[in-house]
């Protein structure tokens, strides 16, 4: 009975996360990431938008640091020191914001976010991560998720497209011997 009760408080929450995408590029490609996330936006990423707040053209010291934590640790050849080095050599700097999600939503709008994610990486971005859940994967891995998710929308296989969305925004595990944690699965 309190597995009932506690669903049900689960489907009322009024917290209502979105994702948040770090875009990394090379020197004064802040329009060409900007231009082709527009492109994703205006097409199948419904909802979503840039922050031209903290977007910049330029790079942020912080990003070695910032990815280094992010990295899937999970996923076989998850990241590559390629794409570590393109971190460190990033340019420029786009952050993109996804649409307030529930419970109901948060499937199609990861499968967006992926999907945006992808066509960025496509149009010359060499870094990607999801700010909000703390994860970062290789160009590499984000082509296999984005491949996989493409598969199990035309199988029309919800449950598997629910779990590529988990593996690409979820980062696993945190934890001791006695348990084990995620951050980002509140997406």
């Amino acid at each position: 009975m309190g597995t009932r009760i506690d669903e049900a408080a689960a489907a009322l929450s009024p917290v209502k996360p979105r994702h948040v995408l770090c875009l990394l590029g090379g020197e004064h490609q802040l329009t060409l990431l900007s231009d082709a996330a527009s492109d994703a936006i205006s097409k199948f990423a419904t909802g979503f938008s840039i922050d031209t707040t903290y977007s910049q053209d330029r790079p942020d010291p912080q990003m070695s640091r910032s990815f280094g934590v992010c990295w899937d640790r999970v996923a076989p050849n998850a990241w590559t020191e390629a794409d570590e080095a393109a971190v460190a050599d990033h340019k420029s700097v786009l952050y993109v914001l996804g649409p307030r999600m529930s419970a109901d939503t948060a499937v199609v709008c990861s499968t967006g976010a992926l999907f945006l994610i992808h066509a960025v990486i496509k149009a010359g971005a060499t870094a990607a991560k999801g700010e909000s859940a703390g994860v970062a994967h290789g160009l590499a891995r984000w082509a296999v998720l984005a491949q996989q998710a493409s598969a199990t929308l035309q199988a029309d296989d919800d449950h598997a497209l629910s779990r590529i969305c988990r593996l690409a925004f979820a980062k696993r595990p945190l934890g001791t011997d006695v348990y084990t944690e995620t951050v980002g699965n509140h997406l």
